[in-house]
């Protein structure tokens, strides 16, 4: 099961131009605090970044769930921050990425 053998945890080039160290530091957050034992997780998370009045809100979603997760943090939200981000999980090496980025992982 994907995300469950945590070898090693990686921000992509393009995550860390992108984003604050706070804002990646939220995705494992999310995963190991309200995703892991909940769901079963696939070895690709898909997020969404949005704006709520000002403020960061990450969505989670992933195929075949008929629900997706949205939470909001007291972070600014910056209208540069990309639209989607990946978490992709390869035998226990876990990279936050942009979704151009994941197949070079």
């Amino acid at each position: 099961m994907a995300f469950s053998n945590t070898r090693g945890r990686y921000a992509s080039f393009g995550i860390v131009t992108s984003l604050p160290s706070e804002a990646i530091d939220i995705f494992w957050e999310i995963i190991d605090n309200n995703l892991k034992g909940v769901f079963t997780l696939k070895p690709i998370l898909k997020f969404r970044l949005s704006n709520r009045r000002g403020k960061l809100s990450i969505t989670f979603s992933q195929d075949q769930l008929p629900m997706t997760i949205t939470f909001d943090y007291d972070l600014p939200y910056d209208p540069f921050y990309p639209h989607s981000v990946y978490v992709v999980d390869q035998n226990g090496r876990e990279t936050v990425t942009l979704p151009e980025e994941a197949h070079m992982i």
